[in-house]
Parts: C-alpha cells; structure tokens; sequence
C-alpha cells in the first residue's frame, strides 16, 4: 500500500531542511520514519543501522539528522536505556489536531 506524503513535506519542509539547513541526510530520515511510521500513525523501532540501510547514509549521518529532527520537533525519540534500540514517532507540527 502506497504511503501519501502531506504536501507539506515536500513543499516547505524539504527546501527547508535541504536548502536553508543545508542537512538533506535530515530529509531523508524523515522520509524513511514518515514511511516506517506509515505517516506517523503508528511508532517504529529502528536501529541507527536500519535507518542507515533506509536511507543509504552513514550511521554517523543518520544519529546526526535524528538529533537535528528532534531538536525541531519534528521526530520524537523514546529509548528505555542508552543501548537500546530506539522507537520513532514522526510528528508533524504544521497539522492542526482538533
């Protein structure tokens, strides 16, 4: 089943990540959470190295774009101890609930 980007993503958020923060490895994270998280219905777990395979980056690259997401509130990061594998949700602040 195919999964609908909001127009939003591409739109604002990727000349936004891609060309003003000049981090396009954060776009491409988003991408594959929004894809793994099915648009951010549901939560993914993945390990750095899953997303690395995801996205064809580096490990390094990817725990750099998570960090970058999460600091602009775009993905939120949940782990129960430091070396477990951390659970995605994918937010998206530009919708409005309600």
């Amino acid at each position: 089943m195919p999964i609908l980007l909001d127009d939003y993503v591409v739109e604002t958020l990727m000349p936004d990540l891609v060309g003003h923060d000049r981090h396009p490895s954060a776009f491409l994270v988003y991408l594959a959470l929004w894809r793994l998280t099915e648009g951010g219905e549901h939560e993914a777990v993945a390990s750095l190295r899953q997303l690395a395979e995801e996205t064809g980056l580096s490990r390094r690259a990817v725990q750099d774009a998570v960090a970058r997401l999460a600091t602009r509130k775009l993905v939120e990061v949940e782990r129960a101890g430091i070396t477990d594998v951390p659970a995605y949700r994918v937010l998206r602040p530009w919708a409005r609930s309600g």
